[in-house]
């Protein structure tokens, strides 16, 4: 058996990786605005002789490393973009531009993925297949995946599986979730538009009141999920803002209100929307005034397919610091990524620790070290070992793809991996902090 070490290249990377996260955290750059980092990533991929294409997406980056033999094309994605937040973590590498910030963890996405073009760039001579990298911009605001499919990332060459990994916490530390099904909502916004006949508050009579008339359509929704939804699905309807009138004696003649809804399918999702749409018109209709409903659909479910979700949990079943697989680990939070998996079997996975709910303006990625270990290659096995007390995230690993089908040769990607019969592979160790 032949096996791939990549501890000596870890450890020669290891400040490089540190220093480059951080500066990323320092500099960080919102949704479509992510020109320096984007700048970063592509010099450092055409440095490794990868080809690269920038611009996809507006500000994305798509780079192709070719291997020396026939096989699949796998996709690993990282987004880049920051959020309109001011940090407050009092970290020596704080974010230096006013009211932006790495609140979710992108610039340890960014990093990452490039850590691994680096250590698989060396071994091309023994990678069976092609790593398609994917650095997409706007994530935060749902766009950025759209954005980059619509320039082609997914063609020339489509990928046979993807992968995606995310920084979050909710599950207990050592805890990996890998559910079946669909384990993140598909994203939605809405606004309803109300238009009555504006009056003096004092004389309500001479008007039609578009705030009552919110008050009630706000409460009518909620009711949507507990009288309309089998019981059995999942949905959830949040009003988020109101603006109505500008002077606390004059009833206006508009009402605006707007929100989200998450749910883990389209056909829940549009059953929430025709409903809203109903409930809208009607009570408009009811105090005399019209209701305008609009909706923008930003992500679709990401959705394990069960048989790849079953062999992952397989793979990291009895591994160092994996304490317990949750099968049932959900979130209604949502993610384009699903973008990239929508038409391929595809699982994903969570590991995580209890800390802080990002996006937080004192979400402070301290410490993350994966561990990867042998592995025989005839078992199909991946490792993932977050070393003890130092990884305060929830780590999301999406596939796509079916794994039987992804053949390496004797290289793999770290933290997620399938290896050809017959080789070992060793995966690397990668620290932050």
């Amino acid at each position: 058996m032949t096996a791939v070490d990549f501890t000596a290249q870890v450890e020669a990377l290891r400040e490089t990786m540190i220093a480059r996260r951080r500066d990323l955290h320092q500099h960080p750059e919102i949704a479509f605005e992510e020109v320096r980092t984007a700048g970063i990533v592509a010099r450092t991929l055409s440095a490794l002789g990868l080809e690269v294409r920038t611009g996809v997406g507006k500000t994305g980056v798509v780079a192709l490393l070719e291997g020396a033999k026939e096989g699949p094309t796998v996709l690993v994605r990282a987004d880049m973009d920051a959020l309109p937040i001011q940090e407050d973590t009092g970290a020596e590498y704080a974010s230096q531009a006013p009211n932006r910030m790495h609140a979710c963890g992108h610039d340890g996405h960014t990093s990452i993925a490039l850590a691994v073009a680096e250590m698989l760039s060396g071994q091309r001579d023994s990678l069976a297949g092609r790593v398609k990298f994917v650095f997409q911009p706007a994530e935060e605001i749902g766009r950025g995946a759209q954005a980059m499919v619509d320039d082609g990332a997914l063609l020339d060459p489509r990928p046979d599986v993807s992968l995606g990994l995310h920084l979050l916490n909710s599950l207990p530390y050592g805890t990996l979730g890998i559910a079946d099904g669909a384990v993140m909502a598909g994203a939605s916004i809405f606004r309803v538009r109300i238009v009555g006949k504006g009056s003096h508050a004092a004389s309500p009579h001479q008007g039609l009141d578009p705030v009552v008339c919110a008050a009630q359509i706000i409460g009518a929704f909620q009711t949507i999920v507990s009288r309309s939804l089998d019981p059995l699905e999942t949905l959830v309807i949040s009003v988020t803002k109101i603006n109505a009138g500008e002077a606390y004696n004059i009833i206006p003649q508009t009402a605006e209100i707007a929100g989200t809804v998450r749910a883990f399918s389209r056909q829940v999702r549009d059953l929430a929307f025709e409903r809203m749409a109903a409930i809208a018109s009607g009570y408009a209709g009811s105090f005399g005034c019209t209701a305008e409903l609009s909706f923008d659909h930003l992500t679709i479910p990401v959705v394990n397919h069960a048989q790849t979700a079953a062999r992952v949990r397989a793979q990291f079943s009895g591994i160092d610091g994996v304490t317990a697989i949750d099968q049932t680990a959900r979130t209604m939070g949502s993610e384009d990524v699903s973008l990239f998996m929508d038409d391929i079997p595809r699982g994903a996975g969570r590991d995580a620790d209890r800390l802080l709910r990002a996006p937080s303006p004192s979400f402070h990625l301290r410490r993350a070290r994966f561990d990867i270990g042998r592995a025989p290659a005839d078992e199909r096995r991946c490792q993932l070992r977050p070393a003890e007390g130092l990884i305060r995230c929830r780590t999301r690993v999406s596939f796509t793809g079916s794994m039987a089908t992804v053949g390496w040769s004797s290289a793999a990607v770290p933290m997620t991996m399938c290896a050809r019969r017959h080789s070992t592979v060793r995966l690397p160790t990668v620290a932050w902090r």
